[in-house]
């Protein structure tokens, strides 16, 4: 089996289509998806009715559970507060109900799934070796599959070792073997580490294998479609530098 793992698309038709497109071009056979599908962009339904139709699993992120209204906003960025008010108007009553089925964490095949952390599944960045080891201590499968820090990463322990975090870059490889792992595939639709193109993961779980990828996308035509829905321009604006 080969699977696409994507994150963090918030409401980006753009990156999402690009993506999708890139996955099913190297024989992708399913896509997991590790949470917020809505939130700072301008397609919050487009968006869930895609992920609906392609994904055979996929998570609450911190930004569709406040889009419904089963979380609190009070600590959200002004602008994000704007974009997830907006977005929680925007949605149809189909796909405010798919929302609040999901869960924030779950399981497919052997592999642990969380949209922030196994430790903290809705909201917790692991950016550190020390958060990474928390997390790694949180569960007994060999990998976990995290999103939520819109960066492309992995953190590694071999036995007793220290956790080695690294930054992983388009076209990057890892072999699972005999580690344990946390694997982030980065944002889809909002990236943060400079890179403006949507990010995305390829995982071959029979031979361990896992592939990071970058997808060049209109990024232009998502920051219009953000301007002309009336919602913060810095949402626009930060889609071509990547943070």
């Amino acid at each position: 089996m080969h699977v696409a793992v994507i994150s963090d698309i918030h409401g980006n038709r753009h990156a999402l289509d690009a993506v999708l497109a890139d996955a099913d071009d190297r024989g992708c056979d399913e896509v997991w998806c590790l949470g917020d599908v809505v939130g700072y962009g301008a397609d919050p339904n487009g968006c869930c009715s895609t992920v609906r139709g392609f994904a055979s699993v996929c998570l609450a992120g911190n930004h569709d559970l406040a889009a419904i209204g089963s979380m609190s906003i009070e600590s959200f960025s002004p602008d994000a507060a704007v974009s997830t008010r907006w977005t929680g108007e925007a949605l149809t009553p189909e796909h405010r109900a798919w929302l609040g089925s999901l869960r924030p964490d779950g399981l497919a095949q052997s592999f642990v799934l969380a949209h922030g952390s196994p430790l903290h599944p809705v909201w917790e960045y692991v950016l550190t070796a020390e958060q990474a080891e928390s997390s790694l201590d949180a569960f007994e499968e060999q990998v976990a599959l995290i999103g939520h820090s819109h960066i492309a990463l992995s953190f590694a322990r071999d036995g007793r070792r220290a956790v080695v975090p690294q930054r992983r870059a388009d076209g990057e490889e890892a072999q699972i073997g005999a580690q344990r792992w946390l694997l982030n595939p980065g944002s889809v639709g909002q990236p943060r580490d400079e890179d403006p193109r949507a990010a995305w993961m390829e995982l071959h779980p029979y031979d361990g294998r896992v592939v990071w990828h970058r997808v060049r996308y209109d990024v232009d035509g998502a920051a219009q479609a953000i301007r002309d829905a009336g919602l913060p321009t810095s949402l626009a604006d930060r889609l071509s530098v990547g943070r």
